[in-house]
């Protein structure tokens, strides 16, 4: 009894140590030491961006974002464009574009190439974006805390809430959780609309529905073990067209996807049960789109990290779209050109980017052989992509278009289009263009709102 109880004993604490020492190396292998977080109070800027400005002087440094909140703004309302008077500096066209193809990602300079009206109109650059100093405090213990999950960086983080997890990151899976976990709010109510542009410039508005989503790692009160094993819940009630009202889509987006699944449900209209559905996740061509785009591409880069290998490539300067404020004030009929989107709409500054390639990982498959994804520095969302097909060959491109919401305050990724270079047409999604009510912030809804019991009793009859 003696001896088994030593062996007992002994068994025991080499587990722990084990089990420590594992802990030990992950954290090791992702959170900083206190001296380098230091820099995020004075090099860095709380999200890790470099606080200052480019020798040239043509990005300027960060000074603590735009939080000016117009005279009379009313939560709700469309948030008007503080730098409207500007006038652009140049721009960027398909006779001239090659003198400035070390600031343009691959799909621009296809786009230049194959259609001679593409232009980007280039203002100057503000460094617009902030967020509370709740979520700042949160950043800073994470850079000392946040690690991968035991199962791997691919699969999890653990040790983080109410920030981005890695402001000082050491490799491009622990970007890419940056720019799955950027800032927008705790929670948001909007109505938008997906519209898909084919090859032949007709424009088909998809759907339109109303969104309620909730971000629990955002929740004032988060710690990494409170939140939940979700990340980010989203439920979607269709209203247009006739033929999609009624239909409806809950996903939840996990932390870990080891641990927790993927889970999604969708209800279809005529039918009086909820079935499991795709999630945000992976190359499941999304249904709304005509195939042009697949579910991963929702955020430019949306769900599961373990189809690819990514490598972080450093950081440089490119022309992105940044405080597109006026895009949303526009009407969709004038926003959507025949092959691309009116170069007028759009507003394109230079900001400093992160780079981060993704390249399929041994065993994986998936539609997209090679991604490079381009992160800005001042928020962690990714402002472009580039992808490429299994043969090589440059596929598609997306970029977002970076909304200033100054009383939150965050700037966020906005609007999205996705190009489809080899077939031609386009998609433009998450557009909330001409509502009534424009992107609003909330806070956090009742958690059975996020159940497939809701959804059927909230759809649209």
């Amino acid at each position: 009894m003696q001896r088994w109880s030593a062996l007992n004993l002994y068994n025991v604490i080499r587990n722990f140590l084990v089990t420590l020492g594992v802990l030990a190396c992950s954290i090791a292998q992702s959170a900083v030491p206190e001296q380098d977080a230091l820099a995020l109070r004075s090099t860095l800027t709380p999200v890790g961006a470099t606080r200052a400005g480019n020798s040239a002087g043509t990005i300027p440094a960060w000074t603590g974002g735009y939080r000016t909140v117009p005279a009379g703004y009313q939560e709700g309302n469309i948030r008007p464009d503080p730098f409207a008077d500007e006038k652009p500096l140049f721009s960027i066209t398909a006779a001239n574009f090659h003198s400035h193809e070390d600031t343009l990602p691959e799909g621009a300079k296809f786009l230049f190439r194959k259609y001679p009206d593409y232009r980007m109109d280039i203002y100057p650059s503000h460094r617009s974006a902030a967020a509370p100093d709740w979520v700042y405090e949160n950043i800073y213990r994470n850079a000392t805390s946040a690690h991968a999950a035991p199962e791997g960086i691919a699969y999890g983080v653990q040790g983080a809430a109410g920030g981005i997890p890695f402001p000082i990151p050491k490799d491009g899976f622990e970007a890419i959780w940056n720019h799955l976990l950027a800032f927008w709010g705790p929670a948001r109510e909007l109505n938008v609309s997906t519209y898909v542009v084919s090859s032949n410039g007709a424009v088909d508005q998809t759907v339109t529905y109303r969104e309620i989503a909730d971000f629990p790692y955002y929740y004032r009160d988060a710690k990494p073990d409170s939140f939940g094993g979700y990340y980010f819940k989203t439920l979607q009630l269709a209203s247009a067209p006739s033929r999609k009202a009624g239909q409806g889509y809950l996903n939840w987006q996990p932390i870990n996807t080891k641990r927790y699944n993927f889970a999604a449900w969708r209800l279809l209209p005529g039918e009086h049960r909820v079935r499991r559905a795709p999630s945000i996740s992976y190359d499941v061509p999304d249904p709304d789109t005509d195939g042009l785009q697949s579910m991963d591409e929702y955020y430019l880069f949306f769900g599961g990290l373990d189809h690819y290998d990514f490598r972080l490539l450093g950081k440089k300067e490119l022309y992105v779209p940044y405080n597109n404020n006026r895009l949303y004030q526009r009407p969709v009929a004038e926003i959507l050109g025949p092959a691309h989107a009116n170069p007028d709409d759009l507003r394109y500054e230079l900001h400093r980017v992160w780079v981060v390639e993704g390249t399929l990982a041994k065993g994986q498959h998936d539609v997209v052989s090679r991604r490079r994804l381009y992160l800005d520095e001042d928020t962690w969302l990714a402002v472009y992509s580039d992808s490429w097909d299994d043969a090589g060959k440059l596929w598609k491109f997306a970029h977002g278009t970076m909304y200033l919401m100054p009383e939150i305050p965050a700037v966020i990724l906005g609007s999205q289009f996705v190009y489809d270079l080899e077939l031609g047409g386009y998609v433009y999604g998450f557009a909330f263009n001409g509502e009534r009510t424009a992107y609003k912030v909330t806070e956090p809804h009742n958690p059975a709102t996020f159940t497939p019991g809701s959804m059927s009793s909230r759809a649209v009859r």
